[in-house]
């Protein structure tokens, strides 16, 4: 999957079976009490919003503008990083370290730590992505309804594949590339509350966000909207792998399979490495009513292009992502656009708190 880092990457029909377990799960979690304050019972801290994000850069906008911060240590954090950091309004950050590992592991100590109340929180996972061309641009940001992850599948080379397989990749213990497997793994996807997304998506569809000289550039070479056109706030569902890719046959499946796993609702549009790990370690949490899924939310920024232009090559596009200027906005624009939900949950706590408002 791209995604574009200055050190590495960071990727209708009734719901089938793994999407209604999912929305069970989070109608269930739903259930847990908010804090009444900012106190627990045995110390701890009580949690309004928490953003997670994958490594430094992500973070750095929040940490630079929302401080002053405490720095609160956790067991079983990345060693990379270690502390959770809160400031005066109950707004705390958790860097988890970046891939599906990393993700769930760092989630699942935050989760289960007792230094935290988290069962009124609100979860913001904000980090960058790659971008479909056909959904959105570099800079853009995202809010999705639909986590599927691309891992679990099997995998022909594509020299090997059959002929008539648009590429190499089939569901598990299905027959062709048109068929839904069955959700063994329970966690090939998660329909996230969409009252939450249509709510935060409401509150930052309007703001003015950063752009740079490259990334104008780089989407100039495209010869079809949204791709040519500025960045803005979108809604568009998001893929988890750990397999940094790049191309029009893979871009084409991570679409099929995005409508194919949420039955027709979802539509691919940003790749990314995490969030289905993330979640899952928080459902496991939910399961125990530590925290609550329905008050989840995801916001992903295309800081690269998933797939070439016309007349460019997929390598290309791959080993040259860095080019395409859009790495300092989408870490910007994760801010621009995810601060005004934050802000919200804040100023209006004594709504918040009882559960998402509708806009």
């Amino acid at each position: 999957m791209t995604v574009a880092a200055s050190q590495s990457k960071k990727t209708r029909k009734p719901l089938g079976k793994a999407v209604v377990a999912m929305t069970v799960a989070a109608g269930f979690a739903g259930c847990a009490s908010a804090p009444q304050s900012s106190d627990s019972a045995g110390g701890a801290r009580a949690v309004k919003v928490m953003i997670v994000t994958m490594f430094a850069p992500e973070a750095k906008p929040w940490l630079d503008r929302l401080g002053p911060w405490d720095a609160i240590k956790v067991a079983g954090l990345s060693p990379d990083y270690p502390e959770v950091r809160c400031n005066r309004d109950e707004v705390c950050i958790v860097t988890t370290g970046m891939g599906h590992t990393n993700a769930a592991a760092s989630t699942m100590a935050l989760a289960f730590s007792d230094r935290f109340d988290l069962r009124g929180t609100y979860f913001l996972i904000a980090g960058i992505a790659g971008i479909d061309p056909a959904q959105g641009t570099v800079g853009s940001a995202a809010w999705a309804k639909y986590l599927v992850d691309f891992g679990p599948q099997w995998e022909l080379d594509a020299r090997e594949k059959p002929a008539r397989w648009p590429s190499g990749f089939i569901g598990i213990n299905t027959k062709g590339p048109n068929e839904k497997p069955a959700p063994d793994y329970r966690t090939e996807v998660f329909a996230l509350n969409a009252t939450l997304a249509d709510t935060a998506f409401a509150l930052s569809r309007n703001v003015a966000l950063s752009d740079s000289a490259e990334a104008k550039a780089a989407r100039a070479k495209f010869n079809t909207t949204p791709a040519n056109r500025p960045p803005r706030v979108i809604q568009c569902d998001t893929l988890a792998g750990d397999t940094w890719w790049s191309g029009k046959y893979i871009g084409e499946r991570a679409r099929a399979w995005t409508k194919l796993l949420t039955d027709g609702r979802g539509v691919y549009c940003t790749t990314q490495q995490e969030d289905n790990a993330t979640y899952e370690a928080l459902k496991r949490a939910a399961s125990v009513q530590r925290v609550d899924v329905s008050r989840v939310a995801v916001l992903r920024a295309g800081s690269d292009f998933d797939r070439p232009y016309k007349g460019q090559s997929a390598v290309d596009n791959l080993l040259n992502y860095a080019a395409q200027g859009g790495f300092a906005p989408a870490i910007e624009n994760l801010y621009r656009a995810g601060n005004p939900f934050v802000q919200d949950v804040v100023t209006h706590w004594d709504v918040w708190r009882k559960g998402v408002p509708q806009r």
